[in-house]
């Protein structure tokens, strides 16, 4: 685990694995670098594999400033310019590829290509929006623990995993998690997806029925985009599908770089 001060001073905790193209993950609320464990591990020998826990999660410095999503990204980018990266991937899973979304519409030079996984535009279904309320509710001390072991339990593909995502998780604050839940609820590039031309990797699984209509708009909206579904899958792939995930990711940016 490494750091470095962002472009406010806040220290940020980041992995870099393996040399190459770069690709830099981006996790969802509450959850950590952890995450991308396997993709770490996975893709260190083909690519420059980035990962980091944003403002408040895992070992990240809390936030004086409200998390929002283009603070996420002004991150990214600080990230970028300390390790000297030009332009590079970014890989979000959940809610973390509506921060790559967010990068896309505003720094769109910085940025080679997205790998979007489970990610949605907007947050507009009741079921959607119901699930992210309900974690804002748990974001108390009497809440917490419970949020945790339900989002990281439902992210692990066994005992070990769950161990390690619960146990970084705890390492968070827990109104940093809710002010990331809460710019989630508010987010919505959906109208915006038309002027994004950055390539775009669409990953979803096949059982992720509530996210079909996410998937849609996005293969709808953006002009430059290639999507794979997984067969068997929810909406869980960094962990519960990562082979399938790194062949994938593996395969569409050789063919970018080609």
């Amino acid at each position: 685990m490494k750091f470095f001060n962002s472009f406010d001073g806040t220290v940020i905790h980041y992995t870099e694995n393996g040399v190459g193209i770069p690709i830099i993950f981006i996790h969802p609320p509450l959850l950590t670098l952890d995450n991308f464990y396997y993709q770490t591990k996975g893709l260190r020998k083909q690519f420059r594999v980035i990962t980091f826990d944003i403002r408040g999660h895992g070992y990240s410095d809390y936030s004086n400033e409200p998390i929002t999503y283009p603070l996420i990204v002004k991150d990214i980018l600080a990230l970028m310019d300390f390790l000297k990266i030009e332009k590079c991937y970014l890989c979000g899973y959940s809610t973390g590829g509506s921060i790559a979304l967010e990068g896309m519409c505003t720094d769109p030079d910085r940025i080679a290509g997205s790998i979007l996984v489970g990610t949605q535009s907007d947050a507009s279904d009741w079921f959607l929006r119901s699930e992210i309320k309900m974690a804002i509710s748990l974001c108390r001390k009497t809440g917490y623990k419970l949020l945790s072991h339900a989002i990281t339990r439902g992210n692990s593909n066994n005992k070990l995993t769950y161990m390690r995502l619960y146990n970084s998780a705890l390492l968070g604050n827990i109104d940093s998690w809710k002010q990331y839940y809460e710019a989630s609820l508010k987010f919505n590039r959906t109208d915006d997806l038309p002027t994004i031309h950055t390539p775009c990797l669409l990953i979803f699984g096949e059982k992720n029925k509530s996210f079909h209509r996410y998937a849609k708009k996005l293969q709808k909206g953006l002009p430059n985009n290639q999507m794979h579904w997984i067969k068997g899958a929810k909406h869980q792939i960094p962990t519960k599908n990562a082979q399938e995930m790194n062949t994938i990711i593996s395969e569409w940016i050789t063919k970018m770089e080609r």
